[in-house]
Formats: structure tokens, C-alpha cells, sequence
């Protein structure tokens, strides 16, 4: 009959009954004991920024050798810490062939969550910084082409007036180019308005304006010295479109189809506005502005705006933010100033 009574004295633990020694398990086990899982563990334990870093970098050249001559360090030491993660995680990160190396879905999804981290260390990093230098914030900002001329200098300026040493980091490009990187924390804001078919749950946003849409063409354009205009006098006329990625597209070509017009056959699709002003110079062209940046280049006498109305043909034009990061007071105040200035206009 087995004893079920405790040792007493010196007796030595019968080796059936007694504990395993604390010192002879592994911190995972011990973990796993406690309820955690060892994904649970690693990720909590023993995931260093360094990690995120080397993921990140595996991401981006795909090659072993690459990345060590990257990071400056051996291919050895790269194989060894990817290894690390793989057996503490028990998840294939890579899938390694001939010619490198490919995220599986596994590592696809910690990439992810690795550039969002390393976003914000870089954040937490320059706010520190900022505090230290007395800046009093830094802004991010991703900005459609056709949103630079006109409403975004008005509302820095606001904002600089407001928050001198606020300091503003602005990136042009499309939305199909801004958008990831204001999801992998990369911006705090893009100023333009978003797309249906670009629609998320994670992605705030809001309309600041509708602009009227204006034709423009070069100045001295023939078109340009008549009173009025109607859709036979543009018809004959080599277009400017507005390219297929951007919101004008399909409202303008529906405009043509509701008025028994095809789009036009002589074109070039643009998205570059400094293109379509250089073309226009160059030819007898015409082209879509939104009135705002239209009257800009008018001023600047760059452009003629042409005596022709487009019905009901209005772009959106607003803001979109990531929902899941916080927004920072700065973030918060130049929207203000966007909206503000969004209300006021733009000069005549």
C-alpha cells in the first residue's frame, strides 16, 4: 500500500510521489504550467525589439546574406536568431529557398504587428526628444497631389501660428501609397478624401468640403476668350482625364454619360497635377481641376478657368485617420486648422 503521508525529518520523497524540481523546468513549461501558452511566454518574455527589427528586414531584401550585411552582422547569427523565434514561437516564420527567404502567413502577420511596434518606439523616441528640445509636437502627414497648392499651406500656417515649434513631416503620393503606411503607423493622418473601395473598419474619416470642378486650359486657350461654353465646344478638344486610381474618374465619366456624351477618344490619363500643368502649356488640351487649386494656378497665371459649368460634378475632399491609434493633441489641432481653413475657402 503506497503511504500518502508527507515526508518527515530527513526522509527522502518516495520517487513516485514527489515534485519535480523547480530548478530542472524550463521558464516555458513553468509558463505553460501557469495557464500561458508558449506562444503566450515568448511573445511576453522574450521578444526583443531587435527581433522586430530582423523580421522587418527579412520582410523587406527576402536574403539571409543580405539582411546580415544590413544589420551587420554574420549569416549565421541571422539563421541563429531566426531559429530562436521560429522554436520559441513553434511557428514557421519563413519559408527558405534557393533564392531567399518568403514570409509565410505566420510571419506575415508578426511583420506586421513588428512595423506597427517599431512605428511607435520611433514615436515615443521623437515626443521624447521633442520634450527635451521644448518641440511641442510631431505630425505625419500623407497628402493627395491635388491637395498640396491650396488647402494644406493655409492650414499649416494656422497651425504654425497656433503651435510654432508643432513640426509637420508631409508625404505626397496616391492614396493606393499613402494608405498602408498610415495603417502601419508610419502617418498619423492623410488629407484626402477616401475611396469606397478603399473602406475599412480601422480607418476614420471625415468630409471637409465638396469642390466644385472647373475646366482649365493654358492661357490664351481659344476656348478661353468665349463667354460660354457648351459640351459640343469641348468635345473636339484633346483632354487631360483624371486618372482611373483617383475619386473624379467615374463621377465625371457618368457626367458625360448623363448628358449623351462618350468620354472623350483624344486623352492622356494623368494623376501628377505638375504634369497636366506643363502639358497644358504645351498643347490646346483640357483638363478637370477642383475650383480651389484651379483659381491657385490662375492667379499664378498658369491657367485659364474656362466659362463652362459641370452639374452637380463636386469632389469630396477630407481627411482619413488610423481608429486604432491614439491621436495626439498636434494630430488633433491641425485638423482643426484644416477644418477651419476648409470653411474659410480659398481666395477668389
Amino acid at each position: 500500500m503506497w503511504s500518502t503521508s508527507l515526508p518527515r525529518g530527513n526522509a527522502a520523497p518516495h520517487p513516485d510521489t514527489a515534485p519535480p524540481s523547480p530548478v530542472l523546468r524550463s521558464p516555458a513549461l513553468r509558463a505553460t504550467e501557469a495557464g500561458m501558452t508558449q506562444l503566450d511566454w515568448y511573445i511576453r518574455n522574450e521578444l526583443r525589439p531587435r527581433h522586430l527589427r530582423l523580421l522587418v528586414a527579412l520582410d523587406e531584401l527576402r536574403h539571409i546574406g543580405k539582411v546580415a550585411a544590413h544589420i551587420n552582422v554574420t549569416q549565421p547569427a541571422v539563421s541563429k536568431m531566426l531559429g530562436e523565434m521560429e522554436k520559441g514561437l513553434d511557428l514557421k516564420l519563413f519559408e527558405r529557398t534557393p533564392k531567399g527567404v518568403t514570409p509565410t502567413l505566420y510571419g506575415e502577420c508578426l511583420i506586421r504587428h513588428a512595423r506597427r511596434l517599431l512605428n511607435d518606439f520611433s514615436q515615443a523616441r521623437d515626443e521624447l526628444k521633442g520634450l527635451l528640445d521644448g518641440d511641442t509636437g510631431r505630425i505625419r502627414v500623407g497628402v493627395l497631389s491635388n491637395v498640396v497648392p491650396a488647402l494644406l499651406p493655409r492650414s499649416v500656417a494656422l497651425l504654425k501660428q497656433r503651435a510654432p515649434r508643432t513640426n509637420v513631416f508631409l508625404r505626397e503620393g496616391t492614396m493606393e501609397r499613402l494608405l498602408p503606411q498610415l495603417l502601419q503607423g508610419e502617418l498619423d493622418l492623410i488629407v484626402g478624401r477616401l475611396a469606397e473601395k478603399h473602406a475599412l473598419p480601422e480607418l476614420g474619416g471625415k468630409v471637409l468640403s465638396q469642390e466644385p470642378v472647373v475646366l482649365i486650359a493654358r492661357p490664351g486657350h481659344p476656348l478661353a476668350r468665349r463667354k460660354r461654353l457648351e459640351w459640343a465646344d469641348i468635345m473636339h478638344c484633346p483632354w487631360v482625364l483624371p486618372s482611373s486610381e483617383g475619386l473624379l474618374h467615374e463621377p465625371l465619366e457618368r457626367t458625360f454619360e448623363q448628358h449623351g456624351f462618350p468620354m472623350p477618344a483624344d486623352f492622356v490619363e494623368a494623376l501628377s497635377v505638375q504634369f497636366v500643368l506643363a502639358y497644358l502649356q504645351e498643347t490646346d488640351a483640357i483638363a478637370t481641376m477642383t475650383r480651389d487649386i484651379a483659381h491657385h494656378y490662375r492667379r499664378q497665371g498658369l491657367v485659364s478657368v474656362l466659362p463652362f459649368n459641370f452639374p452637380k460634378l463636386m469632389r469630396p475632399l477630407g481627411i482619413t485617420w488610423n481608429r486604432n491609434r491614439t491621436m495626439s493633441p498636434s494630430t488633433t489641432l491641425l485638423i482643426e486648422c484644416l477644418e477651419e481653413a476648409a470653411a474659410s475657402g480659398a481666395p477668389a
